[in-house]
């Protein structure tokens, strides 16, 4: 069997839709199974034992001709089964177009004449964690085809390997930067590209990057990509020197590496706390308008600092009074926690 899985467009939910490919491997273990997703996402999953191929897209402004075309790419592949997991239109047109004969989805978007399977929203949808959507989707395909789901499968694991090659080149790259190797490595991720009401004050962030520089707790590496630039030169104007900034500067893939040998990364709820979480590296994600019940990452080396306000988790992507669930958070409670999570590395070796 060959197995075509569309990825998803946000690097959190790329993340999130790891649990649902390992269980598609053990679900269909002699299975072809690719992954078509945009290009960025390869840096993702560049190493992972689940995936016998990755075919990414890039999109561009071409429109139908540019639908056309990678449905012939697609069809040349003569994938038996599609699993998508956006619940675009158009994610499920590619397989159409692509003849794929069995198509599995979600019924939205008004797409449900592209599926030949077509999965309801189930109605535990907004109260779960979203690693349970992708994985209920990958369920009724193995349902379809086993004519159930093992009832002994695995716990859901977002891990994400990454080779000894590709971290000894990023400490090689971060000490070309001036991190002194001597020290553990703090990075932080100070924007977020779809929400200004999801990121704490860049006054913040500086002084947690100044306080840990000045006692010479770890060097400070500013993570994020070119949409955050603003946010970055903010911060590290605020803190003074010492830090070093790579916002805009590393591919995915080089972001990857660099959050899989910090000790480290302190962010708000960003993608990049997704991938922290599944390289290994104690990961503390800042959360107050959205829902950390649902989209934090799936994972023990995760911890969630919020401070719970009677309007949040409000989901808006501008507060409109005075982003109280942000501001309550202090920097000293960060690095205080920040300093106990480095002990604990040192004393557990």
């Amino acid at each position: 069997m060959r197995i075509l899985v569309r990825g998803t467009n946000w690097i959190g939910d790329a993340v999130m839709t790891i649990p649902a490919m390992r269980h598609l491997r053990r679900a269909f273990p002699d299975a072809h199974i690719a992954l078509h997703c945009r290009k960025w996402a390869e840096g993702i999953f560049r190493d992972v034992d689940f995936l016998d191929e990755i075919i990414p897209f890039q999109t561009t402004d071409k429109g139908l001709n540019d639908l056309r075309d990678e449905a012939e790419r697609i069809r040349r592949g003569q994938f038996d089964v599609a699993v998508m997991f956006p619940n675009s239109f158009r994610s499920a047109a590619l397989p159409w177009l692509g003849k794929i004969p069995r198509r599995f989805g979600y019924d939205k978007e008004m797409r449900g004449f592209l599926l030949t399977d077509r999965i309801a929203i189930p109605a535990w949808k907004s109260t779960r964690h979203e690693i349970y959507y992708y994985l209920n989707l990958v369920e009724a395909v193995e349902t379809a085809f086993a004519g159930g789901v093992d009832a002994a499968a695995e716990p859901p694991d977002i891990s994400i390997a990454v080779s000894a090659a590709r971290k000894a080149k990023a400490r090689e790259f971060l000490e070309s930067l001036g991190c002194d190797s001597g020290l553990p490595i703090v990075a932080l991720g100070c924007g977020s590209t779809n929400s200004r009401a999801k990121r704490w004050p860049a006054e913040r962030f500086a002084h947690l990057a100044s306080g840990l520089i000045t006692a010479r707790a770890a060097n400070v590496v500013l993570m994020g990509s070119s949409d955050e630039i603003d946010v970055a030169e903010e911060v590290e104007t605020l803190s003074g020197s010492g830090l070093v900034n790579v916002v805009g500067k590393t591919s995915l893939e080089d972001a990857v590496s660099l959050l899989a040998v910090a000790d480290v990364f302190v962010s708000n709820d960003m993608g990049l706390a997704h991938i922290s979480a599944a390289v290994g590296t104690s990961t503390l994600v800042i959360f107050g308008p959205t829902n950390p019940d649902t989209t934090r990452p799936f994972s023990p080396l995760a911890e969630v600092v919020r401070v719970p306000v009677d309007c949040s988790p409000c989901m808006l992507r501008d507060c409109p009074i005075d982003h109280r669930c942000m501001t309550a958070i202090e920097p000293n409670a960060v690095g205080k926690r920040v300093l106990e999570i480095l002990k604990s590395n040192r004393s557990n070796g």
